[in-house]
């Protein structure tokens, strides 16, 4: 059996989104990834993701078990527990080819630091387990960091030599899609390391790995889209995907605030989704996703946890700046004054969304119903300083927030992309 699918692929400055499309524009998957200094492997590897999503989707429609749902998440994590699996192994022997060279006791430390995280794999993606990440450089990298730390103490310069190969090896496997492997591999290793929950789960999977899915229309867009591996005439610009994207979620939404990695866009829309105006800052990374990241590694926290700690304070330190140049400075130097980190985030947050609130004005204001999309609409506080100052500048408004926000972009690029293809087949239909 045959489906056809458009996909949309956002390249973003820190994440790569894709999502698949099928028959009526409803969709089947997203996808997402590290952006690579390679593009052509991020794209590759966020489609695969989304491909991935669309054939779990798949399993669970043709599951008759009442729960099924339950059934296609226990199969979800034990592929992705080969998945990990797999991007493992390549780290390991990579790891080990780059430290070929080093001391036999460094040596005998890397073994017993990748021996103990295939040792963790399992729990790693138990029912319960509560992974910070579903990167594999995030995940593999932080208890990388956590093991060499432990088991090099007492032994010199070991731990900055483990540092540095994990460096240079992530590189190598993150930029390889042989390293993630196939759906069929993992799908097959997935179904014998479970335990026996009846055919109706073997049966779906053989039927889905007997599909042929097939595309028939692309199209990219994101900061990084000049260098997307797309013909011209299949890039659209970000702002154009972002207002179709959220207009296609919310229909009634006229404004859309999305602040990505790496810049800010407020954008005005009409009735169909066609952007009316917008404003952008692009020139820095000042008030973005980027900033944010660099105040968690100033901060040695994780960029999940800027947010949560945040939303804790008492009062909140004003910020003079949201310059990522200058961030670092002023970040220490309230620190040494006493302030308390969690009101200096809270400031921090104020700060990005003032900046944001002055790009909406510019671009018409805050109609009556408002979309935030973007990396940054994860983070509850960031969420919680814009339904503040919107209500104080603007009155009550109606604020969408999407859990797949992220993908707007992508979504918006997949929609265009099904309409060409729409179009193409109906002119093939009325000439035939």
């Amino acid at each position: 059996m045959r489906i056809e699918y458009c996909v949309g692929i956002d390249l973003g400055s820190t994440t790569t989104k894709a999502v698949v499309l099928g028959d009526g524009a409803r969709v089947l998957g997203r996808g997402i990834t590290n952006s690579r200094s390679n593009y052509d492997v991020a794209c590759q590897v966020a489609l695969g993701e989304a491909l991935i999503h669309t054939r779990f989707s798949l399993i669970q429609e043709r599951l008759r078990s009442k729960d099924a749902a339950a059934t296609t998440q226990a199969f979800q994590r034990r592929f992705r527990a080969e998945q990990y699996r797999s991007q493992l192994e390549a780290l390991d022997a990579t790891a080990h080819r780059l430290a070929a060279d080093a001391p036999k006791a460094v040596i005998g430390l890397l073994d017993a630091l990748l021996g103990s995280m295939h040792e963790e794999i399992d729990a790693l993606y138990s029912h319960d387990a509560q992974r910070k990440s579903d990167f594999f450089r995030d995940l593999a990298g932080s208890r990388w960091m956590e093991l060499a730390g432990t088991l090099s103490r007492g032994t010199p310069g070991a731990f900055d030599r483990l540092a540095g190969v994990f460096d240079k090896a992530i590189l190598e496997v993150e930029n390889s899609t042989e390293a993630v492997g196939t759906f069929d591999q993992h799908a097959r290793n997935a179904l014998r390391s479970m335990p026996a929950s009846g055919g109706d789960l073997a049966r779906g999977v053989d039927a889905v790995l007997d599909l042929e899915l097939v595309q028939v229309g692309s199209v990219g867009t994101g900061y990084g889209r000049q260098r997307l591996p797309f013909p011209e005439g299949r890039i659209r610009s970000e702002i154009l995907c972002h207002g179709l994207g959220a207009h296609h979620m919310f229909p009634d939404t006229r404004t859309v605030l999305d602040i990505g990695g790496q810049d800010t866009k407020a954008i005005q829309v009409d009735a169909q989704g066609i952007v009316t105006s917008f404003q952008m800052n692009d020139r820095c990374a000042a008030g973005c996703g980027r900033y944010l990241g660099y105040i968690a590694d100033e901060m040695n926290l994780g960029l999940h946890e800027l947010g949560p700690l945040a939303s804790t304070s008492t009062r909140k330190v004003k910020i003079n700046s949201t310059c990522t140049v200058f961030a670092g400075a002023e970040l220490r130097e309230r620190l040494s004054l006493g302030e308390k980190r969690e009101d200096i985030l809270a400031g921090l947050h104020r700060a990005i969304i003032l900046r944001a609130m002055s790009l909406l004005a510019r671009s018409g204001g805050v109609d009556e119903e408002f979309t935030f999309t973007g990396g940054v609409a994860r983070n509850q506080e960031a969420v919680s300083a814009l339904r503040r100052l919107i209500a104080e500048n603007y009155g009550e408004r109606t604020i969408n927030i999407s859990p797949d926000s992220i993908y707007t972009g992508a979504l918006g690029a997949a929609l265009f992309a099904w309409r060409d293809a729409s179009r193409s087949s109906t002119k093939v239909e009325s000439q035939a």
